[in-house]
């Protein structure tokens, strides 16, 4: 079996970052790529795509364009595109979305389906 690599993710290119010390509480509407470092409980809704760092934690549930997880997820992700879980990543919910890529290592409690999604994120755009 061939071992799955994902490409790091460039920082500078992305507007906004919530820093590792910054803890956030409430609904999140997003159109602009956004990086999570710290915490953030809620909901997450973007018309872009969404990053979860290394050592970030999320309990929310997550609709975006793109999902990227190498931190922590407590909720379901629903992607329009494709979610990316690296080998760091810890997922106790349902993911959904056309494409799924999953570093060996990282961990996923709940379903995993591959299908065209439609949701919230796409009335964003």
């Amino acid at each position: 079996m061939t071992e799955v690599q994902i490409s790091a993710i460039d920082e500078e290119l992305i507007d906004t970052v919530i820093a590792q010390d910054v803890e956030f509480k409430g609904e999140m509407n997003l159109r602009k790529p956004l990086m999570i470092k710290g915490k953030v409980t809620g909901s997450i809704v973007s018309a872009s795509d969404l990053h979860i760092d290394e050592g970030a934690y999320v309990d929310a549930d997550i609709e975006a364009t793109v999902v990227t997880v190498k931190g922590g997820v407590r909720g379901n992700i629903i992607a329009l595109e494709r979610i990316d879980l690296f080998s760091t990543a810890v997922v106790d919910g349902d993911i959904t979305a056309p494409k799924i890529t999953m570093e060996t290592g990282c961990r996923l409690n709940g379903a995993c389906r591959m299908t065209q999604v439609g949701g919230l994120a796409a009335n964003l755009v």
